[in-house]
């Protein structure tokens, strides 16, 4: 499955664009991945932001009652 893709503009630092050219760099895809290196860390950061209190908790029930069923886990080495 190929992606849509939809012209926009940008507006870069010159010296980085011309250093960009210059090494051949494809610049779509720079700042598509760029974009998504963004997203995902945005993605993260909001999930443990929401999540915070949650997180909190069970941290707190672990240093309560310990890491469960470590009886039964499987330690790999």
């Amino acid at each position: 499955m190929t992606a849509t893709r939809r012209a926009t503009s940008l507006t870069l630092d010159a010296k980085l664009l011309d250093e960009a050219k210059t090494l051949g760099l494809n610049l779509s895809r720079a700042a598509e991945e760029g974009l998504l290196a963004a997203i995902k860390a945005e993605r993260k950061r909001k999930w443990t932001e929401e999540n915070a209190e949650a997180i909190a908790e069970y941290n707190a029930w672990i240093e309560e009652n310990g890491i469960p069923n470590t009886d039964i886990r499987v330690t790999v080495l």
